[in-house]
């Protein structure tokens, strides 16, 4: 199977009929909105595959009807699960952290900054900390900085704004 990526949590039902409201990992609706198939489970390696149609995006979560769980009892049953998709249903130019975490920067002249080593979520974008023999330094996840991202080659490209 593919890998399949978390993208939230069911924390509650939402009326009778079997409607769920899940906590979102998502930085971007745009997985959401054309999300059609997901896996529930306690754990990536336990899931169970359901027919989805999300039928609200909020800020921090979404409301989704299950095929098959039609009643507030069988919901139920799922709160405290996970919901995962296949990595393959992430839209283009999106990456999740475990992807980024590790990652070498790079500048544009070719030289090596260190690792990414944790992700600062700041609201209106993340700060990738890179931990080198200079010690830390904070990229803003900005298009004019980030120039490239390589996952299987496990490198980003940056252009640093001045002073950085």
């Amino acid at each position: 199977m593919n890998s399949l990526l978390e993208i939230g949590k069911i924390v509650k039902t939402s009326g009778l009929k079997g409607r769920l409201k899940v906590l979102s990992y998502c930085e971007s609706a745009e997985t959401l909105e054309t999300l059609e198939n997901a896996f529930i489970g306690k754990d990536s390696e336990h899931v169970s595959s359901f027919s989805v149609r999300v039928t609200g995006i909020k800020r921090g979560s979404f409301s989704i009807d299950l095929e098959g769980v039609e009643s507030v009892e069988a919901a139920g049953e799922l709160i405290g699960r996970y919901m995962f998709v296949p990595s393959k249903n992430l839209p283009d130019g999106y990456y999740y952290w475990k992807d980024i975490i590790g990652l070498d920067i790079v500048t544009e002249e070719g030289l090596k900054l260190g690792r990414i080593t944790t992700i600062l979520p700041t609201g209106s974008s993340d700060v990738y900390v890179c931990s080198g023999s200079e010690g830390e330094t904070f990229i803003p996840a900005f298009d004019d900085v980030v120039k490239e991202i390589d996952i299987e080659k496990g490198v980003m490209v940056v252009k640093l704004p001045e002073g950085l």
